[in-house]
């Protein structure tokens, strides 16, 4: 009772981190563990893990996009970006996934034809980059899972808010985190909401989300902290601690893989 009454607050209620646990066990299960255990790292939105310059949108694009894909562990899926509109026929049913799907030894191919599944961009979304970089990954996610013959915990119901948490389950939590809520209020030039990505997680979700992914990785606190949204602090820092607290108690044989 005393550990309850002076443990972390929870941010969300029991049945949906249950999903959660469940959805991220599924995800270690179907989407290559080793690229998790080995290759998998926490992506910040800082030149460290997306440097350079460019000297066009385009390019700017395909860079945020190149490094994307990478971090995702998706290098080698037949997929491109584009600001036009994609004129590509492939579809994600036209992939063929070899045993292994993700990181450097993955084998996707593409039934009949050579030409990439092609993804569309608004241009003006690089001038919010957070936002750029996580609709790319929630693209990358959403064909990761369509592809899956496996459903996530819920069934078909369930698919946008397991593309969202297989967003954060290769890395991109913090990002994700930032971009889940946009506010509507302040100055019109602040934010542009026809760029925003649609999030199927509510914010505490994706910020519990973010911490599992953490505590899991064996992330510190400090690291992540400084580059999320003011308001989503404590509730990282909260979220953190709880699944700390109750790791060694699951009874799921694939986060008990990672925890150990």
């Amino acid at each position: 009772m005393l550990a309850k009454l002076f443990g972390p607050k929870e941010i969300i209620d029991e049945n949906t981190k249950n999903w959660i646990w469940d959805t991220f066990a599924w995800a270690i299960e179907n989407f290559d563990i080793n690229v998790l255990k080995n290759d998998a790292r926490l992506i910040l939105p800082s030149n460290d893990f997306y440097p350079g310059k460019v000297s066009s949108i385009d390019e700017m694009a395909q860079a945020m996009f190149i490094n994307t894909k990478k971090y995702a562990g998706m290098q080698n899926w037949p997929i491109d970006i584009t600001s036009s509109s994609p004129t590509s026929t492939t579809a994600i049913e036209d992939l063929r996934l070899g045993n292994v799907i993700r990181g450097e030894n993955a084998e996707i191919n593409i039934n009949l034809s050579n030409a990439p599944l092609m993804l569309g961009f608004n241009p003006n979304q690089v001038n919010q980059p957070q936002d750029l970089i996580a609709g790319i990954s929630q693209a990358l996610a959403s064909i990761l899972v369509i592809s899956n013959k496996v459903l996530p915990p819920g069934g078909k119901e369930y698919l946008p808010q397991a593309i969202d948490l297989v967003a954060c389950f290769m890395g991109f939590g913090v990002i994700f985190a930032n971009t889940a809520y946009q506010f509507k209020g302040g100055c019109g030039s602040c934010n542009n909401a026809s760029l925003n990505r649609q999030a199927a997680l509510t914010e505490p979700e994706t910020v519990y989300a973010l911490a599992l992914f953490c505590v899991l990785k064996k992330e510190p606190i400090k690291q992540v902290k400084g580059h999320l949204k003011s308001h989503l602090k404590k509730d990282f820092v909260n979220a953190y601690k709880s699944i700390e607290q109750s790791i060694g108690a699951t009874t799921q044989p694939a986060l008990l893989a990672l925890a150990s």
